[in-house]
């Protein structure tokens, strides 16, 4: 992952384990420190981006399982 916001794909665009493994990037990055106020917040709103596309993901794959686990209870 670049640090630098124009070369980050849309979250949009991220499928779950891309997302995932970027947020992951994210995080150790802003634990390691040592980066400027202005990449901090990036990485942060960044990094809030990517766990709300997981969840999403994640949401959308929940309910897929519901619907099938109730098409087999009827």
């Amino acid at each position: 992952m670049s640090i630098d916001p124009s070369s980050w794909t849309p979250v949009a665009e991220l499928g779950y384990e891309q997302a995932r493994d970027e947020l992951v990037e994210v995080v150790g990055a802003l634990e390691q420190g040592g980066l400027d106020l202005d990449t901090s917040v990036k990485l942060w709103e960044r990094g809030e981006a990517l766990a709300n596309r997981c969840e999403e993901h994640l949401a959308g794959a929940r309910e897929r399982i519901e619907a099938v686990l109730n098409d087999e209870d009827e």
